[in-house]
């Protein structure tokens, strides 16, 4: 498996994964077993993405297994609802005693990993290459999760040790902010 940047090429592959995975192609159990992403991701967003340098992929020979964004928070012209969300609730969220505002951080998500790909670090992989890539930008990687989607809950706070920031409502769904810290491949 490679860790790369994605490129425009990889656009069409990658909105059919995020469009496979999307809350709203996913029965109530699947939500539950497996985990959304949220959001308008098509293959022109995600081409835009690529070339801005915000996407990363995982590949496995030419197949996208994974990918995850990364963007720092004013790199969104139009943010939508959720992002919108976490930074007005930024003076509310503390990362390391500091208000949110304060700190340099870097939007960590959506991620996605093909279902033939889950349970094999995949995504471990792909976080692990956005903090490492972070590092050079922010003090911090950031993320939030909607309450209902408790395998997302369970990958990046229980498995990776993101660290949860407190919660804010939009349009009556409650989200958590989380976060881990950027850091240089050597972990320094």
């Amino acid at each position: 498996m490679i860790y790369r940047w994605a490129t425009e090429a990889d656009a069409p592959a990658m909105a059919a994964l995020f469009a496979a995975n999307h809350r709203d192609s996913l029965t109530e159990r699947q939500q539950n077993e497996q985990g959304f992403v949220q959001g308008g991701f098509d293959v022109v967003a995600l081409r835009s993405m690529a070339a801005a340098g915000t996407l990363l992929v995982a590949d496995d020979d030419g197949q996208v297994a994974g990918l995850l964004a990364l963007s720092g928070p004013d790199e969104l012209p139009a943010p939508p609802p959720p992002v919108a969300g976490l930074l007005a609730a930024q003076d509310t969220l503390r990362w390391e005693g500091r208000p949110l505002r304060e700190v340099p951080w870097l939007l960590y998500g959506p991620v996605v990993v093909d279902a033939a790909y889950r349970g094999r670090g995949v995504a471990r992989g792909l976080f692990a290459m956005a903090v490492e890539a972070a590092a050079a930008r922010a003090d911090a990687v950031v993320a939030f999760i909607e309450s209902t989607n408790r395998p997302s809950w369970r990958v990046h706070v229980d498995g990776f040790g993101m660290r949860p920031l407190g919660e804010y409502v939009v349009d009556g769904r409650t989200y958590s902010a989380v976060a881990a810290a950027a850091r240089a491949p050597d972990g320094a």
